[in-house]
């Protein structure tokens, strides 16, 4: 059968019959989702503006300004006089700088290394490796003045274990570990160290969980033995929880406060930049012009590793 003009009638296929693709429709939403979606995204936003990017506004404001914190009206512009004397008429200040850094060198010496020997010795599958793991991750759930405190009973001069250990315990040659100047810094690291090591610890443990054992076993292949397969092949593997680590400690240095506060309102030669902060802010004497210039200071430094962590990030991010 032919056409009026003679030419064949193409057959019909399936094919030609084949219904086009349906594309799923956008489901589009109602007035109850925005109205969540706004609360859920509304009310975080909202306690981060009001408790973080005001006051961090309202202290760099304060930081160019004399004022004695109670009337408006006494508010005076005095431009970057505070920080000029900060860094050059201050007599606690550039001891609380060596403070902070001797803490972020020990953090990073003692406390970091030591959360990773125990995490290597927990991954080897040792018979009750989930209890102990809760036991040194503790310290980590509890705050740090908390720690302070439980610290305390530990270095008390008179009724303290650790003298009572020594044996000194109510004797003259009893130390006073917190009250001491030329010791009380160390004994407040090792405090803070308990905690910090315990942190390190979950997130090597984290990394280790994570490493290709395709690596272990090529690497024991090649004649390696377990501490060369560990620093030339799992530890560089580990490479982003080595960053996360290293920003991690740096900020724990520079935001070290309970402890010290707790021990003695950072005083006595536990001055820390971020206890004279709160010694100028508070209390009496307060200077609030020179608090929120130490304020200041303490945020710049403390956005250099959060800046190098981001780009790390977001430069791989990019790679990708």
């Amino acid at each position: 059968m032919s056409s009026t003009t003679g030419s064949p009638i193409a057959p019909v296929t399936s094919a030609a019959i084949a219904k086009p693709p349906r594309f799923r429709r956008v489901r589009r939403l109602s007035r109850r989702d925005k109205v969540v979606l706004s609360f859920m995204v509304g009310i975080p936003t909202l306690i981060q503006l009001v408790l973080v990017w005001i006051p961090t506004l309202l202290s760099i404001g304060l930081s160019f300004v004399r004022w004695n914190g109670l009337e408006l009206s006494d508010i005076k512009p005095v431009g970057v006089d505070n920080y000029s004397y900060v860094f050059q008429d201050y007599p606690p200040f550039w001891p609380a700088v060596q403070h902070n850094i001797l803490w972020l060198l020990f953090l990073g010496i003692i406390g970091t290394p030591l959360g990773l020997l125990l995490a290597v010795l927990l991954d080897q599958q040792i018979r009750g490796s989930k209890i102990y793991q809760s036991i040194f991750f503790i310290p980590v759930m509890l705050s740090l003045a908390l720690i302070g405190i439980i610290w305390q009973l530990f270095y008390q001069k008179d009724n303290g274990l650790l003298n009572f250990l020594l044996g000194t315990s109510g004797t003259p040659a009893a130390v006073d570990w917190f009250g001491d100047s030329r010791v009380n810094i160390w004994a407040a690291l090792v405090a803070a160290t308990w905690r910090h090591s315990g942190y390190v610890m979950i997130l090597y443990l984290a990394g280790l969980k994570g490493v290709d054992p395709s690596l272990k076993e090529a690497a024991a292949l090649d004649g390696a033995n377990g501490s060369q397969t560990f620093f030339r092949v799992v530890f560089p593997a580990m490479g982003p929880v080595n960053i996360v680590i290293v920003v991690i400690t740096i900020i724990e240095s520079l935001r070290a406060f309970d402890v010290v506060y707790v021990i003695n309102r950072g005083l006595n030669g536990l001055e820390l930049i971020s206890a004279l902060v709160i010694q100028n802010l508070i209390g009496e004497g307060q200077v609030i012009g020179v608090g929120s210039a130490l304020a200041v200071i303490l945020l710049v430094v403390s956005l250099v590793p959060i800046t190098f962590y981001l780009s790390r990030v977001f430069g791989k991010e990019k790679a990708k």
